[in-house]
């Protein structure tokens, strides 16, 4: 006796031909309008089990504390000997700024939407989409920028390893597509036990960082001298160390790169195992356990960042960490190489290679957490950018392209990450404080508007300081604008409707013919006496030669937001002066009444017949009423949008104009 799990392949079904089985396996795995995905901040499917903060907090972590291996050596480059008073107003702001921020973002977006969702919540309509386009954009650039300046600073930590081949060297840009290709060819496979792995990576490389920071504290501890020469450098350059604290408070922007993490923290919330009297409305235990991950996380980085600043410049020439130098890039890479040997030193290289690799896993999986949700919704993406290698293919070519434009230099991508990180905080900081305004929190409200105005400050300046970084992140706002109009102009005919469903009176009217078919009239809600009932009537009698006692049912669209998409229709059926009238909301008039009539059409099996007038005005402004306010020339849009959802005639409704 055997079993089979699936009934054998029909022999006489010819195999898919080469661009169905490619078709198939690009979309395999269609994302929903949630944005679930295989990836660290995808939402967790119905068989997967959520894990302990603390797990969870090292996926995140591969993210933030990987910043350990370039952050210290961009911050000497920046700030000179002033880095480690400028890291500790960095810090400052992290424990007093950025994690209270995100600790109220974890509360109010539990489903790992974010700041943006935050926002999208409080600015609705075209304005409210534009401003998350813009958001988007620098996402995208802090993302995309953490994907190419971490491959280029592991490539970095393998080409100067000592044991590494000569023909390594100038080789960079070449090393850091491969990495790139590499990560793009996980997530095309599959991107599964990604915390399994972030634990193991993020336990080894900060026992590594720990070995390194105590060897150089000590180190440090043994050469009062080199204190010396540091704060007589120090005093000499800055007048006095008041001074000096002044300075810092000015150019602490520069360290900015040392904020980064926050915003995946938040986004891989829905990993976190909560109570078992979590709701997925209150859930409280998940939120308590985002509170913990992200003060921890910045806890331990704080004190990496305090101590690493400080050795860093201490024992490492200022020349090092110039452009060419053993330093640059690799600032802890150095003093595990100088002070523990070249044995520990590659194994330091290899945690620090492996951690900075998975930290460009974290932000493809930001990204496809991100992009999923907003545009494809919006209409601003084709439908395939709900699917995972489709769109991991398209971020891997402008990955490619930003690597080849910067030629793999970590130090040239610093300003653009430190854009795309403080833009994000930034709006953070302003969601959180309308959140708390709204809330009527007088004081919180005062205690973030400080906040978001420091992180104001902080981004303007970086961005004067480093204007390559809003170039960049222009260039990806412009392209995610242009092309999200453009995606919606060539969705405009499709149905917008994700269901239709009709209430008892609704579904009373239009069963009451069980013959022939079933005649409705297209009617404005604005014109709701009973004569323009009458009048809308017998125009449409006279017009369409209709009989006096036809039963016909007014249909009326009322448009709430038109820059939605995607949205649920709801139909009522009222009795108003007498005639029956069906009632629905939608972001769009003549998709509207396409989707409803389809329904219809499969409710009843009867063919719906649509009465219209013809619009007045411009069509050209029709046309644009159309696009950006969800009304203008409704009939013939209607039968275009039915003539694209059902191609074939004898089932598309009837579409009668007059």
């Amino acid at each position: 006796m055997t079993t089979m799990s699936r009934p054998p392949a029909d022999p006489s079904t010819p195999p898919p031909g080469t661009k169905e089985a490619l078709r198939k396996w690009l979309l395999l795995g269609l994302q929903d309008s949630k944005g679930s995905h295989q990836g660290p901040g995808g939402v967790l499917a119905s068989k997967e089990k959520p894990h302990s903060w603390w797990r969870v907090m090292c996926l995140t972590g591969v993210d933030y504390f990987s910043t350990l291996g370039y952050q210290p050596a961009i911050a000497a480059l920046a700030a000179g000997v002033i880095s480690p008073l400028a890291t500790l107003v960095l810090v400052a702001v992290t424990l007093l700024g950025a994690l209270p921020v995100y600790r109220r973002v974890a509360e109010e977006s539990h489903r790992g939407e974010g700041s943006i969702a935050m926002l999208e919540r409080l600015l609705p309509r075209w304005g409210g989409k534009l401003f998350v386009l813009v958001l988007l954009g620098f996402a995208a650039t802090d993302f995309l920028i953490t994907m190419t300046l971490s491959a280029a600073d592991a490539t970095a930590h393998l080409v100067q390893n000592p044991f590494a081949p000569g023909w390594l060297q100038g080789q960079n840009l070449m090393i850091t597509l491969i990495l790139l290709g590499l990560l793009a060819a996980v997530f095309l496979r599959g991107f599964k036990e990604a915390i399994g792995v972030a634990v193991a990576l993020v336990a080894i490389y900060l026992g590594l960082n720990v070995v390194v920071v105590v060897s150089s504290i000590l180190e440090v501890l043994a050469r009062p001298a080199a204190i010396g020469d540091w704060w007589t450098a120090l005093s000499t350059s800055h007048g006095n160390p008041l001074m000096a604290v002044g300075i810092a408070l000015i150019v602490f922007p520069k360290l900015a790169l040392g904020l980064s993490g926050f915003e995946t923290g938040v986004a891989v919330m829905p990993q976190i195992r909560g109570y078992g009297s979590d709701t997925e409305e209150h859930p409280t235990g998940r939120i308590q356990g985002a509170r913990r991950l992200l003060t921890t996380a910045a806890v331990i980085m704080s004190c990496f960042l305090i101590t690493t600043s400080f050795t860093t410049v201490v024992l490492i020439p200022e020349q090092e960490f110039q452009a060419g130098g053993q330093a640059n890039g690799r600032a802890l890479a150095f003093l595990a190489h100088e002070y523990l040997g070249s044995g520990f030193g590659t194994v330091y290289d290899i945690s620090t290679i492996a951690i900075l690799w998975f930290a460009g896993a974290s932000a493809m999986a930001g990204l496809l957490n991100l992009v999923p949700r907003y545009l494809p919704r919006y209409g601003m993406a084709p439908e395939w950018a709900r699917a995972v290698r489709p769109l991991v293919l398209v971020f891997t070519l402008i990955g490619f392209l930003v690597t080849y434009l910067f030629n793999a230099d970590v130090d040239a991508q610093g300003g653009a990450y430190a854009t795309g990180v403080l833009v994000l905080m930034t709006s953070a900081a302003i969601a959180v404080t309308l959140s708390a305004r709204r809330h009527q929190q007088h004081k919180r409200t005062l205690g973030f508007g400080i906040i978001a105005v420091v992180f104001i400050y902080t981004t303007v300046a970086n961005i004067f300081e480093r204007p390559e970084g809003i170039r960049i992140a222009t260039f990806f706002i412009a392209g995610i604008v242009l092309i999200s109009l453009l995606s919606r102009i060539l969705r405009s005919f499709e149905l917008h409707a994700t269901h239709v469903r009709l209430d008892a009176k609704a579904l009373e009217f239009i069963t009451a013919n069980d013959t022939g078919s079933i005649g409705i009239i297209a009617h404005e809600p604005l014109r709701m006496s009973a004569a323009d009932y009458r009048e809308k009537l017998d125009s449409a009698m006279a017009v369409s030669h209709l009989p006096e006692d036809y039963p016909a049912i007014f249909l009326e669209v009322t448009v709430d937001d038109s820059s939605d998409f995607e949205t649920a229709l709801e139909v009522r059926g009222h009795y108003r002066h007498g005639y029956s009238v069906l009632e629905v909301h939608g972001p769009v008039v003549p998709n509207t009444i396409a989707s409803v009539l389809l329904h219809i059409r499969d409710v009843t099996g009867l063919m719906p017949h649509i009465y219209f007038r013809w619009t007045e005005g411009n069509p050209v402004i029709n046309l644009l009423k159309f696009l950006f306010l969800g009304e203008g020339e409704i009939a013939p849009v209607t039968r275009e949008v039915l003539r694209q959802a059902e191609p074939e005639v004898t089932r598309r409704p009837w579409v009668h104009v007059g």
